[in-house]
């Protein structure tokens, strides 16, 4: 007989996510789209909310990016970034709806996003998303 699994008390808190609407991400018209160049971008006081505890949570944010026809604006992006402050998001979905953000701007070549959260309650949690441009046919 299988035992049944207690549901957590975090089920739910985060079912919109994927939906919740944050500040466009601009971006501007890649001149050299036909070489292989990187670009990264580090956040090092990223801040969102805890969305059991209503507590800061504190991260760097590592995103490294081969632009393909366009290039992040950064201004947008700190706006973007900023927007999390208030925000109650676990780690993992932070760093997956950035990443699902970050790509539908700009569709990257390739990206690498890294976010490592600073100690809480004696665990740093470190979340790093990938996306790879899939070839057309």
């Amino acid at each position: 007989m299988e035992e049944s699994k207690k549901q957590s008390s975090y089920e739910n808190l985060q079912a919109q996510i994927r939906d919740y609407q944050f500040p466009e991400i601009e971006v501007w018209t890649n001149l050299y789209s036909d070489k292989d160049y990187w670009i990264e971008l580090e956040v090092p006081e990223f801040t969102c909310i805890c969305p059991k505890t209503g507590l800061p949570d504190f991260a760097k944010i590592k995103i490294k990016y081969q632009p393909d026809l366009v290039c992040i604006e950064l201004k947008s992006f700190k706006y973007y970034i900023n927007a999390y402050r208030n925000i109650g998001i676990f780690h993992e979905n932070a760093a997956n709806k950035m990443l699902s953000d970050f790509v539908k701007a700009c569709r990257p070549r390739q990206v690498k996003l890294c976010a490592e959260f600073n100690l809480r309650g004696g665990i740093k949690t470190t979340v790093t998303a990938e996306y790879v441009k899939k070839c057309e046919k």
